[in-house]
């Protein structure tokens, strides 16, 4: 095992913090070092860095993929399935039928789901419409879920959930698109191959406009539960990022307790009966 790592100094916490949120948009408080520190330290152990100048070091040089580690650690990745189930009530009442509406049957329907943790907000979202759509069939539904950390991105393949995960789930849906396993954790159940294979999982950073514009653009775009951990400026950021993501006329849902209309004022502000919702103006027309 390696030595244990000096203590982090008070001067290479505010050096860590600026590196972090330069590199994620995320700005830790110093009501997070207890967090920091001990995450931080986990991270110098298991990389040998006796001191955080090291680690800083190694960071900066890019060194085996170290960054892409870090963050994996420190971001959180607490979800289930149908969480905020109202908005998927506004998908298929409200959302679909406005995005389809003119369009031919088979025309492609993009829907995106930043970040997306370890997948239970996209296959939530392809099983609602399963369930929920008549129109399911008729058009070229595409579901695309992204997360800055890659080891959720790996979860989220892997598609095996406890069963906090499935807690708002009735048992008929758990029986019918999911099989039991025993887990070393104990009872576990996975995600049918078929429903797998409906969502499409890439890594994409929210403050990074190369990564967003990498992914073309989407008809509805759920990001929920991030911005609270930006400041003012990177959700700004990542407001822009997501506008030149959506189609004109498309939708993107945020959080209960998320408001764009705080952020950015590019969006129209959209009020249906199961949701409060924000669009991209269609082309000329105004906010």
């Amino acid at each position: 095992m390696a030595d244990t790592p000096s203590p982090v100094s008070d001067a290479d916490f505010a050096r860590f913090c600026e590196f972090f949120y330069r590199r994620t948009g995320i700005l830790f408080t110093p009501a997070k070092r207890y967090f920091v520190d001990r995450r931080l330290a986990e991270r110098m152990q298991a990389t040998a860095s006796r001191s955080f100048a090291v680690y800083l070091a190694r960071l900066r040089s890019e060194a085996n993929c170290e960054i892409e580690h870090l963050i994996n650690a420190f971001t959180i990745n607490e979800t289930y399935f149908y969480r905020e189930d109202h908005q998927l009530r506004c998908l298929t009442a409200s959302l679909l039928p406005e995005v389809v509406a003119g369009r031919p049957a088979g025309s492609a329907v993009r829907i995106w789901s930043m970040p997306c943790s370890t997948g239970e907000e996209p296959y939530s979202v392809a099983l609602w419409l399963l369930e929920n759509w008549p129109e399911v069939d008729r058009y070229d539904i595409e579901i695309v879920g992204s997360d800055i950390d890659t080891r959720a991105l790996g979860a989220a393949e892997d598609g095996l959930y406890g069963e906090r995960a499935l807690m708002r789930l009735n048992p008929n849906l758990v029986a019918r698109y999911f099989t039991p396993e025993e887990t070393r954790l104990g009872p576990a159940w996975r995600i049918l191959a078929d429903l797998r294979d409906s969502v499409r999982f890439t890594p994409c950073n929210l403050t990074d406009a190369a990564d967003m514009a990498g992914q073309g653009r989407f008809d509805v775009v759920f990001c929920r539960n991030v911005l609270i951990y930006f400041d003012d400026a990177s959700r700004r950021l990542a407001a822009d990022h997501i506008y030149d993501a959506l189609v004109p006329g498309g939708f993107v849902c945020l959080g209960h307790t998320e408001s764009m209309s705080r952020i950015s004022p590019l969006f129209r502000v959209c009020r249906y009966d199961d949701a409060i919702v924000y669009r991209r103006p269609r082309e000329g027309e105004r906010v």
